[in-house]
């Protein structure tokens, strides 16, 4: 044994050299030898993206190419800064030689394959989608999702309606929706911003509402008004409702008799429920009333002491 041998340890001995054979690049191979035809989806990853084309890696001999044009019919999409290396791509083959020796392919196409049936999915699942106002129609605006252009009806778009006039506003603005209409015979595609706003809105006033503590009194504004009570609006975002039977002493028959539209009021949270406030200004009348009532009985400690029935009489002159 030479002394080198001596010297060699497990720690020390190195892995033979992997001798590269055949069967390492069979998946490649058997890719290479696979018959591509016209009207084939093919899925590769992006080796390459420039303001026009995107390069994708086939596993085929040659790779696959897909012009802006064949990309997507969004007018506003950049390929250079939506479209990364690594990203992975389903097209369909629409030549098998584009005259430079690559494959020619569609995302569009596969698209309109494969796109409906995610924008399906997205609706059963409520999925929340992120979508760029691409442009202004009548009643409503217009954004793509997976390539499909869709429809944001006006009353869809924010809490409230939104006029004609200010549907401009919304021109590049990035927004929140979910797919609420997705029918491919009809090529219609309906998307909406207000029930994801609704819910937010409801998480945001819970949170607000589990701070409010019982005894609180306030003012707010009277906001509406219904057969059973009065809304009222007590600001940063939180309302509250006044009961009929809470309103005052004197028994009514609708909150009309006593409040309208618009007026201040003071009143006093006497119960939170379930994401609810129930408000009462009837409870300040009582609290004021048993104020008073205590005022006239209490004496000041020195004449407790002092007070007697003949220096109640010292002063009058008869």
């Amino acid at each position: 044994m030479t002394e080198e041998m001596k010297n060699v340890t497990p720690e020390t001995a190195e892995a033979p050299e992997h001798v590269e054979t055949m069967e390492d690049y069979k998946e490649e191979l058997e890719a290479s030898f696979k018959q591509i035809h016209e009207g084939d989806i093919l899925t590769g990853t992006v080796i390459g993206v420039s303001e026009s084309a995107i390069t994708l890696d086939l596993k085929y001999y040659t790779d696959g190419i897909i012009r802006l044009e064949d990309f997507t019919n969004d007018p506003n999409f950049n390929l250079a800064e939506d479209i990364h290396v690594g990203d992975e791509i389903s097209a369909t083959v629409i030549r098998r030689d584009d005259g430079e020796g690559h494959i020619l392919l569609s995302a569009k196409e596969a698209n309109e394959v494969l796109a409906w049936d995610k924008l399906r999915k997205y609706k059963e699942e409520g999925t929340n989608l992120k979508v760029k106002i691409a442009g202004i129609v009548k009643s409503g605006v217009v954004a793509y999702l997976e390539g499909i252009r869709g429809f944001i009806p006006a009353s869809k778009l924010d809490l409230n309606y939104v006029e004609e006039d200010a549907l401009n506003d919304w021109l590049g603005k990035e927004i929140e929706v979910r797919v609420i209409t997705a029918d491919e015979d009809d090529d219609h595609l309906v998307l909406s911003a207000r029930e994801i706003l609704r819910e937010k809105a409801a998480e945001e006033r819970k949170a607000k509402i589990s701070n409010v503590e019982i005894g609180l009194v306030t003012e707010g504004t009277v906001e509406s008004i219904q057969p059973y009570g009065a809304f009222i609006d007590l600001g940063n975002g939180l309302s509250g409702l006044v009961h009929v039977s809470q309103i005052c002493e004197k028994r009514i028959k609708t909150p009309a008799a006593v409040l309208k539209v618009g007026d201040k009021v003071k009143v006093k949270v006497i119960n939170v429920k379930d994401g609810k406030l129930s408000l009462s200004m009837k409870a300040l009348n009582d609290v004021a009333a048993e104020e008073i009532q205590e005022e006239t009985i209490e004496l000041p400690e020195s004449d407790a002491v002092t007070t007697s029935l003949g220096s109640l009489f010292a002063n009058i002159k008869l």
